[in-house]
């Protein structure tokens, strides 16, 4: 920003500036080789020395701004680095913030004039000077906010909380911008204006005027000014999770066409973790074979990816998706206004989340009623609900505290779907140990009872736990997305298809426990044993799929075709899991038998 002031027409203008921007260039390329190593760490190197050669031969200021800005995106984008408030900041007290902790070095409007400027060496800034605002993004304020500037008096505000800097680097934002502009923003906005330029909060504390005037034009630049001073204003303009999809899927084929393969394929499974999948309920009620299939595409694009394939094979593979996710939007878009659409998602949402769980909670029930020990139920019930309140607490985190990515949501319910599974096979062995000898019923009334040890007892407790809870917050997103897609209009309609997909599920378990109860003891065990074990192998495919989604696992494509219900999905990974597992449980069992007879 201020390597304008120091050079010019090849010149140095400024000698202690000039002086002053090598060493700043210097330590970056210094930093850059200090960062946790990584393959792609070299071009930021090779960039890092690129900015210092510019600098060096007195290149133009906007060559070496266009150098920076490029490291500095990709620095954010390869480490990680989070660039984004957790939520659009309240600003009704960001004028006060500043008054308080800005106005006695900037003054009271922002002009550097402030009590005690005119003994500050260098001068406070002016904030409402258009030329050097329009080159601040409000990521770079909030950071000068944190972290302050090294030789000037600007110290960092390390000890005001994260939201109230937030909110006062969006409020010094808007003081170089008039409010006409602002006004005239508020009124194209809502008319669609900017919205693909600046589609969420990420994008908004990353613009900085200059650029979005460029790309854009003065309504750009108003757009910007006015959602700066509004940032609420963009949940209003938010994405559906199709456009969402669609966007970082162009992202994704244009980072492959820049040779960098990681980027692309990192950006292919946000567009499905963070976009697609959060519209796959209510597109499964409109056509669910184009569901399946924009699915099996977007696997097949991921790996390409990472297989590193010819760029026109990306291409092609791309725009096919692209393609489809047109056709899966216009379905939607014709299908928006209808209320039965509405209800049927909702209803599909619940059952299909919460009816493997509920399989397992009511086998528990059942399998403790019917071995007579029902002051072992509270364990189950313990499970259970226990998941049901982590879950939500662990969702208003997310929505509050943390932020929780698709990835990080589909490597939880992936690591929880491979513990289920494996207490759900130690409960099946020890059932269906224990369903020949039930013939007897002094051995019912003595071994059984003593077998359901403590060990046994907090086993059902973690089972009841894991079943719920790797569905309970994730089913929060969904309806949440399709909260926000029915509209004011067809929110009835979500509430009731929720309502009534509950009482399916209520009603199931009752069928389950009743019919469950009046089974012979030995049929009861030896049925709930194999139940417990095809439970586990859903729910190991199930989350091998949800751990090579989030990107945690290789993915090995098969020509197979996708069947969720049993937890199978055509890489290889899955289905070998799933294979070594029937045989693990085919030879436990046999084993079991024979012993059975022995006895």
């Amino acid at each position: 920003m201020d390597y304008p002031g120091a050079v010019a027409d090849g010149k140095v203008l400024d000698p202690g500036e000039y002086e002053e921007q090598l060493e700043f260039a210097t330590g970056v390329r210094a930093m850059i080789a200090g960062l946790p190593a990584r393959p792609e760490r070299a071009a930021l190197e090779a960039t890092a020395a690129g900015l210092l050669a510019a600098i060096k031969d007195k290149r133009p200021g906007g060559e070496v701004a266009a150098i920076a800005g490029d490291l500095r995106r990709r620095i954010i984008d390869l480490y990680d680095v989070p660039v984004t408030p957790r939520q659009p900041p309240d600003l009704s007290a960001a004028a006060a913030l500043y008054t308080t902790h800005c106005a006695v070095c900037h003054g009271a409007e922002g002009r550097g004039d402030g009590p005690v400027a005119r003994g500050l060496t260098p001068p406070p800034a002016n904030l409402t000077d258009p030329a050097r605002m329009g080159e601040h993004s409000v990521f770079g304020l909030y950071s000068t906010i944190t972290l302050g500037i090294k030789g000037t008096a600007m110290t960092g505000f390390a000890p005001l909380s994260e939201g109230q800097r937030w909110s006062l680097a969006f409020y010094v934002s808007t003081l170089a911008a008039s409010r006409e502009a602002r006004e005239r923003g508020a009124a194209l906005w809502p008319r669609g204006v900017g919205k693909a330029e600046l589609p969420d909060l990420r994008a908004l504390v990353m613009a900085t005027p200059r650029d979005v005037a460029a790309r854009s034009g003065p309504d750009g630049a108003a757009v910007l000014a006015y959602l700066r001073s509004a940032p609420a204003a963009l949940a209003a303009g938010r994405e559906s999770p199709i456009d969402l999809s669609a966007r970082l899927l162009t992202e994704s084929l244009d980072a492959y066409r820049r040779g960098d393969p990681a980027r692309a394929h990192q950006l292919a499974v946000t567009s499905y973790l963070e976009g697609f999948e959060l519209a796959e309920a209510p597109l499964s009620a409109v056509d669910s074979g184009l569901k399946t299939r924009v699915e099996a595409e977007m696997l097949r694009y991921r790996t390409m990816l990472k297989a590193r394939a010819p760029r026109d094979e990306v291409e092609v593979e791309g725009r096919t998706i692209l393609s489809l996710l047109d056709e899966a939007r216009r379905r939607l878009d014709a299908a928006r206004l209808s209320p039965a659409t509405t209800f049927t998602s909702a209803l599909v949402i619940l059952l299909r989340e919460g009816l493997e769980a509920l399989l397992v909670v009511a086998a528990l029930v059942a399998l403790l009623i019917k071995s007579e020990r029902r002051d072992a139920l509270r364990y189950v019930h313990a499970g259970w609900i226990g998941a049901l309140a982590l879950g939500a607490v662990t969702w208003l985190a997310a929505s509050s505290v943390v932020t929780l990515s698709g990835a990080s949501r589909e490597a939880t319910e992936g690591v929880t779907a491979l513990l289920a599974a494996v207490m759900l096979l130690y409960v099946g062995f020890w059932m269906h140990r224990h369903a020949h000898a039930a013939r007897w019923q002094a051995f019912i009334e003595t071994r059984v009872r003593a077998a359901l040890s403590g060990r046994t007892r907090w086993a059902l407790a973690s089972i009841a736990f894991l079943a719920v809870y790797r569905e309970a917050f994730e089913t929060v997103l969904f309806y949440q997305a399709l909260w926000i897609e029915a509209g004011r209009d067809g929110r009835a309609a979500v509430v009731a298809g929720f309502l009534a997909a509950a009482l399916s599920l209520v009603l199931l378990a009752w069928l389950i426990l009743k019919v469950g109860l009046r089974l012979p003891v030995g049929w009861f065990f030896g049925a709930g044993s194999v139940l417990m074990a095809a439970l586990a192998v859903v729910l190991a495919g199930k989350g091998i799929a949800a751990l090579q989604e989030a990107g945690k696992l290789p993915i090995g494509p098969l020509d197979l075709p996708t069947i969720p219900s049993l937890g199978v999905y055509p890489t290889w990974q899955g289905v070998l899991t799933q294979i070594a597992l029937v045989v693990l449980i085919l030879g436990a069992f046999a084993y079991s038998r024979r012993g059975a007879r022995e006895v």
